[in-house]
């Protein structure tokens, strides 16, 4: 009988749906290099404080000729086909360091580096093989910060229709991102937080693919949102199920925020349309230390019928959180507002 040694022991076996999609991508990768396509990065807003920052990109191949920041309008399902260049090596300039880091098999590096930022919007720089080096931002956070704005995207800031499965599948792959409309009021309401407490980071969670992570920032910039680093995870099959679980993203990433950023209160912003409010319950549960406040925008029946929901009477709350925090709803930016400067909150 053969022996097995440690390191097969070590190898995760893929699901089956990963596998497949590998096999796929494997083959469609072999062709595209024979005509020239090489990989190119695709740099996101990370995050970090004094002395580390987390850095998030995605490797892609492209075509040589590809031009950059182009500013034509782009339909949801160009997001979606792009093939990740799997396993490539990035060199990471931060500083005076230089580190690398590897892509997994959809092309993503997540990894944490450290050097030396001051608080505020820093960059580095990304370089693999001989495509021209681009810069990421990074969110560094003084560690005198006491309150961060985490809010959801989906019905929270954007009108999105979630997850009406074919009504989300035509804002996703179909509907132009100009066609985009803002949750009123919202950007006010956020640009008002960061003025009255300077410093404070915006994050931005959801269970939106990276694959639209350009689309969301040109829609938040173009509606006047803060900038803040985009939280978002992966497309299609991971190592153990067909498809990613949107709620576990967003539960992990609240848990990583407490263990980062230990000193950090949380004004949690979501809608009452999907799961918001279950899991910030949770994370108000497990870490009331971090928990500022929770702000719920309260949808419209027709709103709340179109994401899966029912529709809470307007004259209750339409959630009651932990004892003694406070849980806020109302149906606007506007609304919002108010309640948070009533709380103390502002």
């Amino acid at each position: 009988m053969p022996s097995t040694t440690a390191s097969q022991l070590a190898v995760p076996t893929l699901h089956r749906a990963a596998r497949i999609e590998d096999a796929l991508h494997q083959l469609v990768e072999r062709r595209l290099r024979r005509t020239g396509w090489q990989p190119n990065i695709v740099a996101y807003a990370g995050y970090g404080a004094p002395g580390w920052a987390r850095v998030l990109c995605r490797v892609l191949l492209s075509r040589p000729d590809r031009r950059q920041g182009r500013l034509e309008k782009v339909r949801g399902w160009r997001s979606f086909t792009t093939l990740p260049a799997k396993h490539v090596e990035v060199t990471i300039e931060a500083g005076d360091g230089v580190h690398t880091a590897r892509a997994d098999r959809s092309g993503f590096v997540d990894t944490v580096v450290k050097a030396d930022f001051n608080p505020g919007w820093a960059s580095v720089r990304l370089r693999v093989a001989d495509a021209e080096p681009v810069e990421a931002l990074v969110r560094v956070i003084d560690p005198e910060v006491r309150l961060g704005i985490l809010s959801d995207i989906d019905d929270t800031v954007m009108v999105t229709a979630l997850p009406r499965p074919m009504l989300a599948a035509w804002n996703t792959f179909v509907l132009d991102e100009h066609a985009r409309t803002a949750v009123p009021g919202m950007a006010v309401l956020y640009e008002r937080l960061v003025t009255a407490h300077p410093g404070s980071p915006v994050f931005y969670l959801s269970t939106g693919a990276w694959n639209v992570a350009p689309t969301l920032t040109r829609f938040l910039s173009r509606h006047l949102y803060p900038a803040g680093p985009l939280l978002l995870t992966d497309w299609g099959p991971t190592a153990d199920r067909w498809f990613r679980s949107g709620r576990e993203h967003k539960r992990a990433t609240l848990a990583r925020l407490a263990t980062e950023f230990p000193d950090v209160r949380w004004l949690l912003i979501g809608d009452d349309g999907q799961h918001d409010q279950e899991i910030y319950r949770e994370f108000a549960v497990a870490h009331p230390e971090n928990v500022a406040g929770v702000a719920i925008r309260r949808l419209s029946p027709t709103q709340s019928v179109l994401a899966g929901s029912l529709p809470v009477p307007n004259d209750r709350p339409s959630s009651a959180g932990p004892v003694g925090q406070k849980w806020l709803s109302a149906p606007d930016g506007a609304g919002l507002w108010k309640l948070l400067r009533d709380a103390g909150l502002v």
